[in-house]
């Protein structure tokens, strides 16, 4: 396990790190305990009750923040024609087909997501192995799939963050900036915790919620009570 800076041990000496804070006090104490030079990124993580070895309890999707991420995102879509316009209106950086794929093909990554109209999608397909793993795979469960060009580009640039279960059964999602209000910050807490909820596959038993834990780019966790998820 890699040495932790004194910062890091000085904080986690600061607050109980094993006990179950309500949502708002522990978002409270991340921003706290928050002592980087830059505006650290946020984030919660979920451990679910799932075993997504089954088709039936994988869970995956996308959800618009009411305020946003606090971080822009480059757009890459891939159409052709009055779809293309349609993107480049709505304000992507980048536009193409054929000629983007030979791009990726040969390195190129500068883009933070990839939308792709569904005709687009046998040129894009053959770029599974390079997008993939890289979580930049055009999906329709997450709305990246979709003739609605416009309103796809539109709903990254507002905040739109997308959730999956890893193989242990823990979704990460980016919550905002320290620099956000306490209630902005809340806000887009109470969204991504209510769409994990209501995700919950039929087929899971026992606890679904086992842990949630929120932090920042370099402080330690605060956990929050699972039973108390949605505060």
């Amino acid at each position: 396990m890699p040495k932790r800076g004194k910062k890091y041990q000085e904080t986690v000496k600061s607050y109980d790190a094993q006990a179950l804070y309500e949502p708002a006090e522990a978002l409270a104490l991340v921003k706290k305990n928050a002592k980087a030079k830059f505006d650290e990124t946020v984030e919660v993580a979920f451990r679910l009750g799932i075993d997504t070895r089954h088709a039936d309890q994988q869970i995956r999707g996308a959800v618009v923040l009411p305020n946003g991420t606090g971080k822009a995102r480059t757009v890459l879509v891939f159409a052709k024609g009055d779809k293309a316009k349609e993107a480049e209106a709505a304000g992507a950086e980048f536009v193409g087909a054929e000629e983007m794929a030979e791009k990726i093909q040969g390195g190129w990554f500068d883009f933070d997501v990839a939308v792709a109209t569904p005709d687009m999608m046998a040129v894009v397909g053959k770029l599974g192995r390079l997008l993939g793993p890289k979580g930049l795979m055009p999906n329709p469960k997450t709305g990246t799939v979709t003739f609605d060009v416009a309103r796809a580009v539109g709903e990254v640039k507002a905040g739109k963050v997308e959730y999956r279960a890893d193989k242990a059964g823990i979704i990460h999602v980016p919550l905002g900036k320290i620099s956000f209000e306490d209630e902005k910050l809340a806000e887009n807490y109470r969204m991504i915790a209510e769409v994990v909820v209501k995700a919950k596959p039929p087929a899971a038993k026992g606890q679904y919620v086992q842990s949630v834990t929120v932090s920042s780019t370099m402080s330690p966790g605060v956990k929050i009570n699972p039973l108390k998820v949605l505060g």
